[in-house]
């Protein structure tokens, strides 16, 4: 992993991988779902919002029209140009940068999301770390990730290498997730696992989709309670004020 230039790589990606084309069937709704569970944890009183590896520029999409302030970014340009064209607003600021050194000040956001990226980094404890560096006072750093997922690696046919499926290289549980960061502005840290394989595997989302997110969770949870096999985690580092 040591020689894997993760910049370029993930500059690339975005330029070869359209993350702005319409989503269909199970990953639509399980993509949706997550959305809706980062919505419902960030608080009402958030002014400003930090939105790590953008993708589609979704946080934009939702939190501009809340009248909160969000900075989308991405190590590639492409996918925070995209969204500033998508979602124009004085209030919404693309930025390109590494996340691993961020080019804020220290406690400039009130909220920083970071979804379904952990488990790309190379070192996940110092991108917790330096994320939360830039939470302001009181504020939040939401991470979610795929939920102890069985890492997948196939043989590459050009450089003979094992090769992970998706570019995930973590797989993370709550305990893992937890041990990342324990600085001394760590007021508290909590989490919540939710999505179910098997109602993925039986295709339910037919139904499902149609369901509001306050149902569907009542649902998920009961469907965890008897077959405990969620899909992802969402865990929130909260700081000290």
């Amino acid at each position: 992993m040591e020689s894997f230039n993760y910049k370029e790589h993930y500059q690339n990606d975005a330029v070869e991988f359209d993350y702005f084309e319409e989503r269909k069937g199970a990953t639509e709704h399980d993509e949706r779902r997550v959305r809706e569970f980062i919505i419902s944890k960030v608080p009402n009183d958030v002014n400003s919002i930090l939105d790590v590896g953008c993708g589609n520029g979704w946080a934009a999409k939702e939190f501009l029209s809340q009248g909160k302030k969000v900075s989308a970014l991405d190590i590639s340009l492409t996918n925070p140009s995209k969204a500033k064209q998508l979602y124009q607003s004085q209030n919404h600021f693309g930025i390109v940068a590494d996340s691993f050194h961020l080019p804020f000040n220290n406690e400039s956001f009130d909220c920083v999301i970071a979804s379904e990226i952990i488990e790309h980094v190379i070192d996940p404890a110092d991108f917790v770390k330096e994320l939360f560096r830039v939470v302001k006072k009181g504020g939040k750093l939401i991470v979610t990730t795929p939920y102890k997922e069985k890492l997948i690696y196939y043989l590459c046919v050009h450089c003979n290498q094992k090769t992970p499926a998706h570019a995930h290289i973590h797989s993370f549980d709550e305990k893992k997730l937890e041990s990342l960061y324990s600085g001394n502005n760590l007021e508290s840290f909590s989490f919540e696992t939710f999505g179910n394989k098997a109602l993925i595997f039986l295709r339910t989302y037919v139904i499902l989709q149609y369901l509001p997110f306050w149902l569907w969770k009542i649902k998920d949870r009961i469907a965890n309670f008897f077959i405990n096999r969620p899909i992802h985690i969402i865990c929130i580092y909260n700081k000290k004020s």
